[in-house]
């Protein structure tokens, strides 16, 4: 398979999907892989606000998933910001289009990005989507450490031991960016690498954020054989 679909899916809120999305779109544009890049959330629009070339997904519309779709014709690799509480809507567009069959006439691969946190909720989300989507898809595990570090958890659940043992799953880890740069950030609508060569950071809050910055991207790199086209 030489092209990838990307989605980065949980159906609860706040676990980092968008914030993620962001800095992964980024990425992609810092390595001049070529993309194309989704948004399933038209009223809190984070991915497009940063990355204004972003296309909307209306999820309300029958034929709303056909545009990530049809974008695999085009380009190797594509990225879904999915929207909280949307999960239901991609298992029953999957049905409806018989994904399987739809990634194989088009060469593609599906990898599901499932941020987790220390809440139990985000944790049976990963539950539900595995549960349905099985070994059709390739799974990465994004910890969320923007609270702590502790992920006991999820680390004693039945899915993390399916994921690894029986799925070959990845996990990486997002570490905490310190909170007064994520304001700065959503307030200037500026990306980590705007702001690296924006005089209004201070010299040393730069520094935090190419830090921040860097880890991250290793974290994606370590993943690259789920998260990028083959050719990539």
């Amino acid at each position: 398979m030489t092209k990838r679909l990307d989605l980065i899916l949980n159906g609860k809120g706040g676990v980092g999907k968008s914030f993620f999305a962001v800095n992964l779109v980024q990425y992609l544009k810092d390595k001049k892989i070529q993309f194309i890049a989704c948004d399933c959330d038209n009223e809190n629009s984070t991915l497009k606000r940063f990355h204004g070339e972003v296309e909307f997904l209306e999820l309300a519309h029958p034929r709303g998933l056909d545009p990530m779709i049809r974008a695999l014709e085009k380009f190797d690799l594509v990225v879904v910001d999915c929207r909280a509480a949307s999960t239901e809507v991609f298992f029953n567009y999957f049905d409806e289009i018989n994904l399987p069959e739809t990634l194989k006439t088009l060469s593609a691969a599906l990898t599901v990005v499932m941020p987790v946190n220390q809440e139990a909720d985000s944790i049976d989300q990963l539950q539900r989507i595995v549960g349905k989507l099985k070994k059709t898809c390739s799974y990465v595990v994004l910890r969320n450490a923007v609270h702590n570090n502790n992920f006991v958890l999820y680390d004693q659940s039945v899915i993390h031991d399916k994921l690894q043992k029986e799925l070959g799953a990845k996990e990486i880890t997002m570490a905490k960016l310190q909170p007064w740069l994520v304001e700065e950030l959503s307030h200037k609508n500026l990306t980590i690498t705007a702001a690296l060569t924006d005089g209004r950071f201070y010299l040393l809050d730069r520094q935090r954020l190419q830090t921040w910055q860097r880890k991250l991207y290793a974290e994606i790199e370590s993943a690259a054989e789920l998260l990028l086209p083959a050719k990539s």
